[in-house]
């Protein structure tokens, strides 16, 4: 089940993360206010808690009420400074009986035997001080609902050059983003967490580039942005230029809320690999089998770009000291390897490779002869060494072997483009699902280097949003690899060369520390109670983590810089297909599954080639026999 599966595909449509009809006009929350009611009384400054100039209690008045996430505003006199007007959040609200002192008296009051007053007491987290007197509210002071100009000064709204739309808040009205946390101006990055298939983290995370793209706050800078997704969950991603089949006026009226327009994204490009033990250089898809490209690396351009660190993307180990082996082949790859054809393919020594298990064989060859050993694995390198070298290389021969080609020919009478080409179109979609995970990583770390190594020649002139799903697999808080190295330098750096992250993960506590600090938005969707409880959370107030134990699909914690409290916002429903099923187009579907029916057997994989490997294989893919590896000598 992928995030895009967490709502409900049934004939009820949904926009704000529930089902809707036409009677309840979608909208989202109980108590919507009105341009009459912006600035309502709901009680005073409660005198039985201490006020603090961070934290205040309201009493509300009787037929007023606040829930969580309403914004409150209250004033007091200071003399010889003016009004202070202090603003906040509702964190949480109780309600009690004042007059009771047992258990069992409410059932005295509610029978009139016992005279007591119910009171509601909203406790409210500061967010704004203005002017900048950090003054406890006093006792007895009028509270307000806040809305219109008081909400967004509340929320710094006001303060925002450039608003990015993030969702409906609790009051049915938009939230923000502030852009300049989000393009690298004063910090960028973002990091969503949540339990996978219920956090809606995917479908938040393509949100969030729509609404970059189509809210106007990029301004001339939309022309060269840019986003790079990497799917790992299924083909639904494939779709995301195709309308939605569900996309209807209520839908349309959610975004127009949000000043979006309910679209599809325009400009989109799709790659996958190729298919396994097919030498025409047919993508592994079977969903959609039109607009997607097979992208793969030749022989060639491995040796020469220097690609070898990237098989070993697992973290390392600290007693293996098989890396210097790595350095040492890889150098030698590049000055050896010599193109040979125009299929991609590598001449070395007099020996043409063809296929990655060919360059597998040669390389473990020369590693473990004697003779060549010194120049390929490095002076004064043990046996042992050599040995964990081999044994990780080798079990990447069945992951690699589709993606690592010398035997498809890239130059014909019509050129075979099997790059990643961000460059051509807006959104640029790589689907990874067919891949193993070895392949996956491979992927993900190469085509973040280039695009980092691109970013670096051309300049910060246009932006590259960047979504990496499952981030803890590719940037785990233990060991380091060649990957996370990538991403920890975008993380710190990325920034200044206008490549902005955005990271989904089930859990933060699995992720690389510094990346997730150097994320200035953090959003929570739904949480797994011992999660929710780990200290990455800490930006999340106490009802907040018990309240991510329960979030529904759609819903969202959204935490930026400038806001002291996260705000909970819901997002629409995706405008784009996000599955064949839900392609507005007829056309589309019936050309998408001609096309696979006239690949036939062809177009679909192995059924066989995920079972365990027969005991006779000398090759297995398990890289570790618990053996301690001998270190260099």
């Amino acid at each position: 089940m992928t995030d895009t599966d967490s709502e409900p595909h049934g004939a009820d449509s949904t926009v704000f993360g529930r089902s809707s009809t036409p009677a309840t006009g979608w909208q989202p929350f109980a108590g919507h206010l009105t341009s009459g009611d912006a600035e309502g009384e709901v009680g005073k400054v409660a005198g039985t808690e201490d006020s603090t100039p961070l934290k205040f209690h309201v009493a509300l008045s009787p037929g007023a009420y606040l829930q969580l996430d309403d914004v409150v505003s209250t004033s007091r006199e200071i003399p010889g400074r003016g009004t202070v007007v202090t603003s906040g959040v509702v964190t949480e609200v109780v309600a009690r009986h004042e007059g009771a002192a047992f258990g069992s008296d409410v059932f005295l009051i509610a029978d009139g035997i016992l005279p007591a007053n119910v009171q509601e007491i909203a406790e409210i987290t500061t967010t704004r001080v203005d002017p900048e007197y950090y003054v406890p509210p006093r006792p007895g002071e009028v509270a307000i609902r806040a809305a219109g100009t008081a909400r967004d000064a509340a929320l710094y709204f006001d303060r925002m050059d450039a608003r990015v739309p993030a969702g409906i808040g609790r009051d049915g009205e938009p939230i923000y983003l502030n852009l300049e946390f989000l393009d690298g101006t004063r910090g960028a990055h973002v990091s969503i967490s949540g339990i996978s298939g219920v956090a809606t983290k995917t479908s938040f995370a393509l949100f969030l580039m729509h609404s970059l793209f189509t809210s106007g706050a990029l301004g001339a800078r939309a022309v060269n942005a840019k986003a790079l997704i990497f799917s790992v969950k299924g083909e639904d991603l494939l779709f995301v230029d195709q309308p939605n089949i569900r996309l209807d006026e209520t839908l349309r009226a959610a975004y127009a809320q949000l000043g979006l327009p309910a679209r599809p994204f325009a400009s989109a490009g799709f790659y996958a690999p190729p298919l396994p033990g097919d030498t025409t250089g047919r993508p592994h898809v079977t969903g959609r089998t039109s607009g997607v490209t097979a992208f793969w690396w030749t022989l060639a351009e491995f040796c020469e770009r220097e690609l070898l660190p990237y098989v070993f993307a697992d973290a390392e180990d600290e007693k293996n000291q098989y890396t210097i082996v790595v350095h040492q082949v890889t150098s030698r790859l590049r000055r050896e390897a010599r193109p040979a054809g125009n299929d991609g393919a590598v001449a070395i020594d007099g020996t043409i490779l063809r296929t990655w298990p060919d360059l597998v064989d040669f390389i473990s060859d020369k590693v473990t002869d004697d003779l060549s050993r010194p120049d390929w694995a490095g002076p004064a390198i043990g046996l042992g060494t050599v040995n964990a070298f081999v044994r990780r290389l080798r079990s990447s021969q069945r992951p690699l072997g589709p993606l690592l080609r010398g035997d498809l020919s890239t130059v014909t009478d019509r050129p075979v483009s099997h790059s990643i080409d961000t460059s051509q179109q807006q959104v640029t979609v790589v689907d990874l699902h067919n891949l193993p995970e070895r392949a996956q990583r491979f992927v993900v770390g190469v085509v973040l280097a280039a695009e980092t190594e691109r970013k670096e020649q051309v300049g910060p002139g246009g932006l590259l949003f960047t979504m990496v799903d499952e981030l803890n697999k590719y940037a785990p808080r233990e060991g380091s690899s060649p990957i996370k190295d990538v991403l920890l330098d975008i993380a710190e750096r990325g920034r200044s060369l206008g490549i902005i992250l955005i990271g989904a993960q089930q859990t933060a506590s699995e992720v690389e520390r510094r990346i997730v600090s150097n994320s200035s938005i953090k959003i929570v969707g739904r949480l797994d109670a011992a999660e929710a409880g780990r200290p990455e959370y800490g930006f999340l107030p106490p009802s907040q983590r018990q309240r991510a134990t329960l979030a529904r699909p759609g819903t969202m914690f959204v935490s930026q810089p400038e806001i002291p409290v996260p705000l909970a916002v819901e997002f629409p429903f995706p405008a784009w297909a996000t599955r064949l099923s839900e392609v507005a187009d007829p056309t589309f579907s019936t050309v998408a599954s001609a096309a696979g029916q006239a690949t036939g057997s062809a177009g679909r994989p192995d059924p066989f080639s995920r079972l365990p490997q027969a005991e006779s294989d000398p090759w297995p893919d398990d890289t570790d026999d618990g053996a301690i590896d001998e270190p260099p000598y």
